[in-house]
């Protein structure tokens, strides 16, 4: 296990790759740790050097009392690749990692020669929205909200299987504050400007399934960026690369590839 002490915060992460390898980092979702790219990382081409990480207030990362600013979410993304000495990435984001990857691609292009925001917006909900699921959580606690965040992430077929439970776990034992200090950064954002003026390489990925940012949403956000690609995972719900850990594979090498990245 690796923690990074970025000086206010600590957060967990870890690379997998030879030192010389083609880098990528990988931003996970709210109410995730990092092992969400597990079966992703295991399906992707030798020679990439893959960063993974749990935001603040996930995993076994610090979880300060919120709320969290967006922009302390994409500082956090660009001290820890710092850190480990990683530029000229081609970054993933899903979901809120997908804002984050936004964030950072517009402030620090050194990092970001290429984006993948796959399941995300350049701006996720309104503020009403996400005020009443904080007032769910603050009054009842993570459960309350877990039934009706597992239709988003995943299409009923997967819900019969026995993986379903542990994912349905790891989001009911995800930090209180965290996961409220990370609501409060979504509803804040707003990333239509900032995107729409990005010119970098850019794929945007979607499940046919998602309740949380459907296929149309991310279509909208990628045609922001010109010259961008959007590909859509049927029978997946929020979280392709755990339903369809085939597909995503094969969509990011496909795009890793047409870069030049492998």
């Amino acid at each position: 296990m690796l923690m990074a002490d970025l000086g206010d915060i600590r957060l967990h992460y870890r690379i997998d790759g030879p030192d010389d390898g083609a880098p990528l980092v990988l931003a996970n979702s709210l109410g995730t740790d990092f092992r969400l790219w597990d079966k992703v990382v295991a399906r992707l081409p030798a020679g990439l050097r893959i960063l993974r990480y749990d935001k603040r207030g996930h995993g076994l990362s610090d979880a300060p009392e919120g709320p969290y600013a967006m922009g302390a979410l994409v500082r956090d993304a660009e001290r820890l690749m710092d850190h480990v000495g990683m530029s000229g990435a081609v970054f993933v984001g899903l979901s809120i990692g997908g804002l984050i990857a936004q964030g950072l691609a517009a402030k620090r292009l050194d990092l970001v020669r290429a984006l993948v925001l796959s399941n995300t917006a350049a701006k996720i909900g309104t503020r009403d929205m996400w005020g009443a699921r904080i007032a769910a959580i603050e009054a009842e606690g993570i459960g309350a909200i877990s039934e009706p965040t597992m239709e988003r992430w995943f299409a009923k077929p997967f819900h019969a299987t026995d993986e379903f439970p542990a994912w349905k776990y790891m989001l009911e034992r995800t930090d209180k504050a965290g996961y409220i200090g990370c609501c409060h950064a979504i509803a804040g954002a707003d990333f239509i400007t900032p995107t729409s003026g990005l010119r970098l390489p850019a794929l945007g990925i979607a499940g046919s399934e998602d309740g949380s940012t459907p296929p149309d949403l991310v279509r909208e956000t990628i045609e922001l960026i010109p010259g961008s690609d959007f590909r859509l995972i049927r029978g997946a719900g929020h979280l392709p690369c755990v339903e369809k850990p085939d597909e995503y594979a094969e969509l990011l090498t496909a795009f890793l590839t047409a870069q030049g990245h492998i």
